[in-house]
């Protein structure tokens, strides 16, 4: 997959960190990266970002690439409309991942917030751009109750639209997970249509970065270049 769209269930569940590790664990194998941002929100001009943050755990070898940013931490389109300035449009979205996949072996498109939150007044989503892509959608989830549910309405707007979801990803695994947390692992798969490829461990983004890059393709199922193993971790947490 030259390029990957990275959505998750909602917001403040590990999409930054999870695509950090999608990096980290490509690089590890000699693959070039690029990850694109097509819109910040919530950061000031000149503050780092989404893709300063993955470069931060990933390493510098990572190119990264923003499309737009805006200071209120809001959906894009009301980001946006509120900052007086034009919003990012899928087909931008398109272009700018295409260029990157011309000199990239791996091109991550990270979104905001979740699957269809609207990037402008017209109501386009990421999943716009991914259709203009023909691009795999990545789900990152959060790991506890509810999640469920919440994952199974992402991936039926996924399939509604004709995309592909490769599988789930838990965003933020706890060291100590409770009754619901354990479930949903064997849950995931039937919410989803789609497998569980990987757990990334609660505080992973706090870690130095070199033991983040070390360990990142631990917490990544070989279908994202890492070396989880959905069975065993499901064993090692019953």
């Amino acid at each position: 997959m030259p390029t990957l769209l990275v959505t998750g269930t909602g917001t403040e569940i590990g999409k930054t960190v999870t695509t950090a590790a999608l990096a980290a664990a490509a690089l590890a194998r000699g693959r070039t990266v690029a990850v694109l941002k097509p819109a910040q929100t919530g950061v000031a001009p000149g503050e780092p970002g989404d893709v300063a943050e993955v470069r931060r755990l990933a390493g510098p070898g990572v190119t990264g690439a923003e499309l737009a940013r805006f200071p209120e931490p809001l959906a894009p389109a009301t980001a946006a409309r509120r900052a007086g300035r034009a919003p990012v449009r899928p087909k931008e979205i398109a272009e700018a991942a295409a260029r990157l996949a011309e000199e990239h072996d791996l091109v991550l498109v990270e979104g905001a917030g979740g699957l269809l939150v609207r990037l402008d007044d017209e109501g386009s989503t990421l999943a716009d751009a991914a259709v203009l892509l023909d691009a795999p959608v990545l789900v990152v989830a959060a790991a506890g109750l509810g999640t469920l549910n919440a994952t199974a309405l992402t991936a039926e707007a996924l399939r509604a639209r004709g995309l592909h979801c490769p599988g789930v990803v838990i965003g933020s695994w706890p060291d100590e997970p409770d009754l619901a947390m354990r479930c949903n692992l064997a849950d995931f798969p039937d919410a989803a249509q789609a497998p569980l490829l990987g757990a990334l461990p609660a505080g992973a983004g706090a870690l130095p970065p070199e033991d983040f890059r070390a360990r990142a393709a631990s917490w990544l199922a070989p279908e994202l270049s890492g070396t989880w193993d959905a069975a065993a971790f499901a064993a090692r947490t019953a």
